[in-house]
């Protein structure tokens, strides 16, 4: 009929809680919508289900990060700070939103100049707070990456930054004075932006600069299997700053991450992740790769697209 649904129960604590999402069929005349639901009770939007559920993963598609595209390792970035700042999607998206409709005003003949003012200055108000925002759970990630180093770990530790024109104005710069140069930059840029047919400068242009720490060099220069491992740890860091940060030990989903490891690197990778205390969902063809997780976790066996069998606790 047009409709999906899904729903969780989620427990936490002494008490449960139900999430649910899903398109329902539209009535006649109306656009199909998202919904959201916690209890069965309607809510605006999936950021209100942060106050009981969050959520970190890493899959086989994120193995090329560091040698792959800017785009990529923003996108990276600010999944990282949603998962610790349940707002900063809704202020991504606007920002999106707000420079499209600047490139869509320059790719007019004659732009209204005031209409144009007033466009980069919703801009360069979103440009900046996502910019405060990636700063801000770098500078924590960073942290706890020091606090809790341990150099003969098999994962090595990542050194982060962030690359881009505006991102060196926010670390000497407030934040009022960094949005008056970016509305600066985006005047001034305009001929250029309307021959290119987008905003040339702004944080949907910066990168995410990542290091092999103990050697100091860029992770991208190292070799695949010291990237994998470097992506895991990074990973790993991030879930310990989520439930540090909100309270929630996050969910976590490990796709086909065993196969890739000997097995020094398997059982520090289950003991890291067993110390976080959430939920964790590994996943992978080889069931030798959990073999010293048998009768410690549950073992789901899917055949046929089903799952079977259930041992462990």
């Amino acid at each position: 009929t047009g409709g999906w649904a899904v729903s969780a129960e989620i427990a936490a604590g002494d008490h449960d809680v139900q999430l649910g999402t899903g398109i329902e069929p539209p009535e006649p005349g109306e656009a199909q919508g998202r919904r959201y639901r916690i209890d069965r009770a309607p809510v605006s939007s999936a950021r209100a289900f942060a106050d009981h559920i969050r959520v970190v993963w890493l899959t086989p598609a994120m193995d090329g990060l560091f040698s792959g595209s800017p785009g990529e390792r923003r996108r990276f970035l600010d999944r990282l700070v949603l998962a610790v700042d349940a707002e900063h999607g809704a202020r991504v998206n606007g920002l999106e939103r707000a420079l499209r409709n600047r490139n869509r005003q320059l790719a007019e003949p004659s732009p209204d100049r005031l209409w144009l003012d007033a466009t980069e200055r919703e801009v360069a108000e979103l440009g900046v707070a996502v910019m405060a925002a990636r700063h801000d759970t770098l500078a924590r990630l960073t942290a706890l990456i020091a606090a809790q180093r341990d150099d003969s770990s098999p994962f090595p530790w990542a050194r982060l930054a962030m690359s881009g024109e505006l991102e060196a104005l926010m670390a000497s710069q407030s934040a009022l004075a960094v949005e008056e140069s970016y509305r600066a930059l985006l005047r001034d840029g305009r001929r250029r932006d309307a021959a290119t047919g987008r905003t040339m400068v702004g944080p949907h242009t910066s990168d995410l600069m990542v290091y092999h720490g103990p050697k100091d060099a860029a992770a991208a220069l190292s070799s695949t299997g010291e990237q994998k491992a470097l992506l895991t740890g990074l990973v790993v860091a991030h879930a310990r700053l989520v439930a540090q940060l909100s309270g929630l030990a996050p969910i976590m989903l490990m796709d086909e991450i065993a196969a890739h490891f000997d097995p020094l690197r398997r059982a520090r990778l289950f003991a890291d992740l067993a110390a976080i205390g959430g939920q964790v969902w590994l996943s992978g063809a080889d069931p030798h790769a959990f073999a010293s997780l048998v009768g410690i976790a549950q073992v789901l066996h899917a055949r046929d697209g089903r799952l079977v069998g259930q041992t462990g606790v």
